[in-house]
């Protein structure tokens, strides 16, 4: 009788068992779901939108300036300028104190065409980290330039920027200011954008500001070419940086209301409500068990008892 007993109360322990592994899988399997998070609609109303940059010390490490070598006289342009620099900084070069390109570092070098002055050309490359914060000059480099189609009371066209460096969101417009100076108008104006599209033509009047546009289609780093001709031949160059915001290899949607990019972003998300449901199907199953072991025990007794006096 009593191994009877104890056999019962076994499988009854080995069920309730069960049920216990079985409910703990139905609320694991049940609470992670997964759902697509629809792209949010900004601006949203009531809301504030904030940005701000993590300050930074300047660099510490700038650039040098290896070709040309001072004391090189040139006839033609552009001349080809390269060096060394720290790598993920913009390099900027400068002829006599005015900005005449940029480039940004790659693998520890730099190279870019630059434009140079009648005369003397005093050559420094500063560089730029991504606040805009100047490092130290390079070493200066001094060369000449003799330009042989230019008269005595003429002046040579040049062109210069506000802008070392400018960018956009991929589908919306870039405009770039350009100054031109010097030089007899009307002016040719040509724009090589880097992305493989058409360039950019204008013809300008007369000397001064003027705006250039342009979309990329992607998010990247672009050299950017900029030359003008006057109505006597005479050429100036400009090389800069143009940038599509955002990861580079990364693809934007725009859409229709807002212009903003569209991006369908998969989460995981933990639902509280299976787990409510499944506590109440663990307690019930050992409550369950426990009632049937009970009774079960108090039959055989009873049985036992009835035998035993019978």
């Amino acid at each position: 009788m009593k191994q009877t007993i104890m056999t019962t109360r076994r499988l009854l322990r080995m069920t309730g068992a069960a049920l216990l592994v079985v409910s703990c899988i139905a609320l694991f399997t049940s609470v992670r779901t997964q759902a697509a998070a629809p792209p949010p609609q900004n601006p949203q109303s009531g809301s504030v939108g904030l940005e701000g940059t993590i300050s930074s010390p300047p660099p510490t490490r700038g650039a040098t300036i290896s070709n040309p070598v001072s004391g090189r006289s040139f006839t033609t342009l552009p001349v080809t300028v390269n060096g060394t620099c720290p790598q993920g900084v913009m390099v900027k070069l400068f002829s006599n104190n005015i900005f005449v390109g940029s480039v940004k570092c790659d693998n520890g070098s730099y190279s870019l065409q630059i434009d140079l002055f009648s005369g003397q050309n005093e050559l420094i490359a500063r560089v730029y980290d991504d606040l805009d914060q100047a490092g130290p000059d390079s070493n200066t480099v001094v060369v000449n330039f003799t330009d042989a189609s230019i008269g005595a009371f003429d002046s040579r066209v040049s062109l210069t920027s506000p802008y070392a460096k400018k960018g956009a969101n991929p589908g919306d417009t870039l405009s770039w200011p350009i100054i031109i100076s010097g030089g007899s108008g009307p002016y040719a104006l040509s724009v090589d954008w880097g992305d493989g599209k058409a360039v950019t033509l204008k013809s300008i009047p007369f000397s001064g500001t003027v705006d250039v546009d342009h979309v990329y289609d992607s998010a990247g780093i672009y050299r950017v070419v900029v030359k003008v001709s006057d109505s006597k031949g005479s050429t100036a160059y400009l090389q800069l940086i143009g940038v599509g915001n955002g990861a580079v290899g990364a693809t934007s949607t725009k859409t229709k209301d807002n212009g903003a990019a569209a991006t369908t972003v998969t989460q995981t998300k933990y639902s509280i409500i299976p787990s409510l449901v499944a506590i109440p199907l663990i307690l019930s199953s050992f409550w369950l068990g426990r009632k049937y072991e009970l009774q079960s025990l108090r039959k055989r007794i009873e049985a036992s008892n009835s035998s035993q006096y019978s």
